[in-house]
Order: C-alpha cells, then sequence, then structure tokens
C-alpha cells in the first residue's frame, strides 16, 4: 500500500454470484507471512500479523498526516490509493471507496492517477485476499480472483481497505460487522461497517493525530 487518500467515484456493486473477469495485471510482491485475509486461517490473528498490520496503519497516517502538513487548514485527512494492479476490481474499489467515505468523517478514500499511499493488485493465491505489509510499513491490498467470485466482491473489498484504516479482523462477529470477514459464510453481502466499526475509524483518525491502538 503506498502513498495520497480522498474522494471516490460511485462503482459497480458486483454480487457474489457474477463472475470476476481477470484482465492484465501487475503483479503482486511476494506476501511475507504477516498477512490479514478475508477468512479465518492458520495464518490470521498471530502477532506477526498484528504487529504488521499496525506498522502498515502507521505508515498510511505518517504519509497522509505528511501532506495535511502541508495543507494545515483541512480538517479531514485524506488517504490516497492506486488501483494500476488490480484493473478488474475497479468498480468493487470504488464502490468499497465511497462506503468508507460516507461512513466516517476524519478520514477519506481518494484514487490517485500515480503512487498513492497504498495499492490494490489481483490475482490467484490459495489464502484468498488479504492485506499484506512488509513490517516496515509498506503495503498492499491483494484480491484474490476465486475467493471474489464465492464472496460478496464489495464486501471483500470494504472489508481489506478496513485494515488500511485500522481495523482488525473480527471473524466471530455477525454479518453486520464488516470486519467479520468470511466468518459469517458466503451468505453475508453486507459491505458496511456498523456503528462500532465507523466509531473506531474515526477515533483512529480523529485530526489525523491520534496515535494507532
Amino acid at each position: 500500500m503506498k502513498r495520497s487518500v480522498l474522494s471516490a467515484a460511485l462503482g459497480l456493486a458486483v454480487t457474489a454470484g457474477l463472475a470476476i473477469v481477470p484482465a492484465t495485471a501487475v503483479a503482486a510482491p511476494a506476501a511475507p507471512a504477516a498477512v490479514q485475509g478475508y477468512t479465518a486461517s492458520t495464518y490470521a490473528g498471530s502477532a506477526a500479523e498484528a504487529a504488521g498490520n499496525r506498522a502498515f496503519f502507521q505508515a498510511v497516517m505518517a504519509s497522509a498526516k505528511a501532506k495535511q502538513a502541508a495543507n494545515p487548514w483541512l480538517q479531514t485527512v485524506t488517504v490516497t490509493y492506486d488501483t494500476a494492479g488490480a484493473p478488474s476490481f475497479t468498480g468493487q474499489i470504488a464502490s468499497a471507496a465511497q462506503i468508507w467515505n460516507g461512513s466516517v468523517h476524519n478520514v477519506q478514500l481518494q484514487e490517485s492517477s500515480g503512487t498513492g499511499d497504498f495499492s490494490y493488485y489481483e490475482g490467484d493465491d490459495s489464502r484468498g485476499s488479504y492485506a499484506s505489509t512488509d513490517g516496515h510499513g509498506h503495503g498492499y491490498i491483494f484480491l484474490d480472483y476465486q475467493q471474489n467470485q464465492q464472496y460478496d466482491s464489495v464486501r471483500v473489498t470494504a472489508h481489506e481497505t478496513g485494515h488500511v484504516l485500522g481495523l482488525p479482523d473480527h471473524y466471530s462477529g455477525p454479518c453486520s460487522e464488516l470486519m467479520s470477514g468470511g466468518g459469517p459464510g458466503p451468505s453475508c453481502t453486507n459491505p458496511y461497517p456498523d456503528g462500532n466499526e465507523r466509531a473506531q475509524v474515526d477515533s483512529l483518525w480523529a485530526n489525523g493525530a491520534a496515535p494507532a491502538n
């Protein structure tokens, strides 16, 4: 994931049963052990994953705050993302950004024409979709073709984007919780964060100055 963030255009909602047709994609970096996947697995919830996700979130916040420092009158932090590595998912990414932008106030997502605060990639991976970091604050969101056909694709994308905004997985939660991910099963198509998740993100990004928990 990489450098700046704010508004997003209305995307095409894709249902779980709609196939994703791969386009020519930029190869994603090899994923290290510290990843947060959409469905519970042997690597989800580890200490390395938690530390990696925190480093990723802190780096994205630091990048956004540095940009905001040049424009101190701005009350909302903008985090930018690029989609060059995930051309098949531009609609889902736009929808996920729109959902988050309409759900929180202290941070907004905006597509970048170049390198953003973080990036999206697509492809095939046995682990499914995930947010990944190298442990030094750099990372990206990977969207797996097969998983995005099995599960609601906008929910998957919004869930992984939630990690960038500072939220951890909570697989045991109900379908009404976005960060429960694939825990409730493929029938869950809710792409919206609940009130507690929205409040957590706004707290983390309050005036762009709140430290990560």
